[in-house]
Order: C-alpha cells, then structure tokens, then sequence
C-alpha cells in the first residue's frame, strides 16, 4: 500500500471517534466564547471587568495542561474526555444560571479547564496511533477540526441571537454539542481498543541532543510523573518549546492586533469584521497544507515560511499606520498573517508528539501545551503594555521582532531534535 492510500484509510479510520468529537467541542466552545464578555457586561461589570472574566477561560487552559497530562497517563484519553465533557456541561449550566459575576467567571475558568483536558487527550491519543509519515496531516486535520468549530461557531452565535434575542441560546447550544460528544464518546467504538498503538517508523535516523528523548510514537509504558518527565525533558521544552511558545504568541497576537489596528484607522466594525473575517477564512483554508508540506519536506519547511511571513508582515505593518492609503495596508497584510497562521496549522501539534518520550507522552504534551498556551497568554498583556508606554505601530513592530527570532529558533532546534522525513517519492 503506497504512503497516500495509506494516509487517506487511517485519516478515514480517525474520523468518527476523533474529528467528529473535536468538531462538536469546538463548535459549541466557539460558538460562546466571542458572548462571554457580553455576559458578563449584561451583568454589570465595566470593559475592564468583562475583560478579567473572559481571560479566566485562558487561565483555566494553562492550569488544566498539567493536570489532563496526569488524567490521560493514567485513566486514558476516552475517560479524560467523557470527565471533560461532563465537567464542561457544569460549567456551561453555571454560565447559564450565574447569579453574579464571580459564579460566572469560575465557569469560564472551569470550561477552560476542561478544554485543555479535551485538547490533551486527543493530542495524546493521535502521538501513539498514527505512523509518522503521515503523522503532520492527521494532526493537522485535528487543528483544522477546531478551527473548523471557532470559524462557524460565532456565525451559529449570531444566527441564534437573532433568533431568540438572548446570550443563553448560544450557550444552550453549546451543552447540546457537549452532551452530544459525551454520548459519541461513550456509546461509540474506543479508538483506544480498535486503533492500536503504532511503532516508530523513520525513514532517517533520529538526531540526539544532550542524551534527551526526541521523537516517537508512544506507547504509554513506564510512568515517570508531571515534574520528572518535565525535568527529564528541560533541554528540548527550553530549547523548541520556547521557540513553539514564541509561534503561539505571534498568533495571539495576530487576533488583538488586527481589531485593534482597524479601530485605530477609525474603520467602522463591519469594515473590520470583514477585514478579520478574510484573514481567518485565508487562515483556514490552508490547515491541510501546512500538514502535506510537514509529511513531504520536513517540519521546518512549514514553520520557517509561517514564522517569517507573521513576523515580516507586522513589521511591515507597523511601519503603514500613518501612509495616507493605510486601510488598504491594513488589509493586504492580515491576508498575509492569515497566510503565515495557515501555514502554521498543526505545528505544534506535530512537534509536541515528535519530541515527546516514549515512556510518558501525556505528562510531557501537558508540559509542552502549558509552554505553549503561556506564549500565547502573554502576547496581549504585552501589547496591552506596550501600547500604554509607547503605541500601537510600536507593539506590531515587536510581535514582528519575536516572530523572526521565533523563526531562527525553529532553525537552530527543529534539525537538532526533529528528524526530517523524507520526501513522499522516496518512500
């Protein structure tokens, strides 16, 4: 069976029990998460406040990381998923019946948390079932499985709105996704029982650095705990992971800058919704891409194009605020961070499950995941703060900065920790 066929007949395989579900989470989760802070101005709190609730929902993601890595090591990933999902349709009925803010933002922070656990255990289980040479496609399908959910759920949020006048409808229909994915997971076949655990299949020998495990597929056998495996790990999480982190910040950064830069040039909202909208659509139509480009050429040949036309394109940017046609600046280049945060699809994803050991992956991808969140949790304090102490051109220029030196980390480490696999001829 030649590498495509094969490709195509697992993708096939993966498809009801692991994109599905991840479809119905995200749908639901992104239908709510653009009403949080309306909820919350609904219940009186001020810009800054609504603010503070919906970053609980980051915050729950960072501290879920670690805990779903230990969940998943030791119970698997369809219990990790079924508890989630229940835990997430507590939440979402205390969203719902919040009597005051602090009710409210404790949800959110759960539904973060239970995200993270959902994202870790699907992250998990498609490091050890799939073969590495198609490995960056099917974890790219994953990443576009919940881009697919983040780009239809707002417009499901804006249809349900108009149709029943209230947030809670959107809500309501995010417990029904949950309630749906909880009954597929439980009633359908176990993928952990039906796809079985595949061995590592490199077609080029693997490249060691410092004596550290760097690549995979991964049986969950010995368990060495959270913080060892963390610790065992420092060289490749201080090394790549930093880099990742940098990638995440870049796209964070991406989704405040754009809103922020369209309102600065005095655009009215449905210029830059249409403007932001363009970009994720460019954004999402590239997902499967940036899986073949990683299965056929290499790891680095998609992160490298991606980190640099992010970075390039806000210091581009940074530099047009002021031209006399900057509207017309402004919307060729979030074409272009849509381009670059196309490309980038699955990437960390792919990484995390390249370098992650072969005894604990779970406790290592919740290593990697908090790395990575936190990159992305960091970039809009910091454009926040950089916009207070200088402007808005000055805090693209430095999102710019860090997405080229990103992209000379990922040079420097990709090729040290990640061996490349060969070209889909030579195989």
């Amino acid at each position: 069976m030649n590498s495509v066929s094969s490709a195509s007949s697992v993708l096939r395989r993966f498809g009801p029990m692991v994109y599905l579900p991840t479809i119905l989470f995200s749908l639901g989760e992104g239908a709510v998460i653009p009403l949080i802070p309306v909820i919350a101005a609904s219940m009186g709190a001020d810009v800054a406040l609504a603010a503070l609730v919906t970053s609980a929902l980051v915050v729950g993601q960072l501290g879920g990381n670690l805990p779903a890595g230990w969940a998943v090591a030791r119970v698997g990933e369809r219990v990790t998923m079924v508890v989630a999902g229940l835990v997430a349709i507590a939440a979402g009925v205390g969203m719902v019946l919040a009597p005051s803010l602090g009710v409210l933002a404790a949800s959110v922070f759960l539904l973060g948390f239970c995200a993270a656990a959902f994202g870790l255990a699907r992250h998990a289980f498609m490091t050890t079932r799939v073969p590495i040479d198609f490995r960056a496609r099917a974890l790219s399908l994953l990443g576009g499985s919940f881009r697919l959910g983040f780009f239809i759920g707002p417009f499901i949020a804006a249809g349900l709105l108009q149709l029943f006048g209230s947030e809670a409808a959107a809500i309501w229909f995010f417990l029904s996704c949950l309630v749906a994915m909880v009954l597929l997971v439980l009633l359908g076949p176990d993928p952990e029982k039906t796809i079985t655990a595949v061995a590592v299949t490199r077609t080029t020998p693997i490249i060691e650095d410092t004596g550290e495990a760097v690549s995979g597929s991964i049986p969950t056998v010995e368990r060495s705990g959270i913080f060892r495996t963390m610790w065992q790990q420092r060289g490749v999480l201080s090394r790549l992971g930093l880099a990742a982190a940098s990638l995440s910040a870049v796209r964070s950064a991406r989704q405040v800058v754009l809103p922020l830069w369209g309102l600065s040039l005095g655009l009215d909202a449905s210029t830059i919704a249409l403007v932001v909208g363009v970009s994720g659509a460019i954004d999402f139509a590239l997902f499967y891409a940036s899986g073949q480009v990683m299965d056929r050429f290499g790891r680095l040949w998609a992160a490298m194009p991606a980190m640099v036309l992010m970075g390039a394109g806000f210091l581009a940017l940074s530099f047009t605020h002021d031209l006399d046609d900057a509207a017309l600046w402004f919307g060729m280049f979030a074409a272009v961070l849509g381009v670059g945060n196309g490309l980038s699809s699955g990437i960390l994803l792919t990484l995390g499950a390249d370098v992650a050991p072969k005894q604990e992956p779970a406790a290592f991808l919740g290593s990697w995941r908090t790395l990575t969140d936190a990159g992305g949790a960091l970039a809009p304090l910091l454009i926040s703060a950089i916009i207070a102490l200088a402007s808005l051109p000055v805090a693209a220029a430095v999102m710019g900065a860090v997405g080229i030196v990103g992209a000379g980390g990922f040079l420097r480490w990709i090729p040290r920790f990640v061996p490349r696999a060969a070209p889909e001829s030579e195989k």
